[in-house]
């Protein structure tokens, strides 16, 4: 998948995390990010569609 000329990585998340989009959408946000920070520095997510999570990489961006 590629948003304009950037192309996005797909990964996955454990089930525990994914659970929390349906009780609870926020705590999924949080948790999400979380794990991306810990297990992918500089990749931001860009979309979610189970069980893909579509990040790009700014690591190139950051100053």
């Amino acid at each position: 998948m590629m948003i304009g000329e950037t192309p996005l990585t797909r990964s996955m998340m454990s089930e525990e995390i994914w659970t929390l989009l349906d009780t609870d959408p926020e705590a999924f946000k949080i948790a999400a990010k979380e794990y991306f920070s810990r297990s992918y520095l500089g990749w931001t997510i860009v979309r979610v569609k189970y069980p893909i999570v579509f990040s790009r990489d700014d690591r190139n961006k950051q100053v």
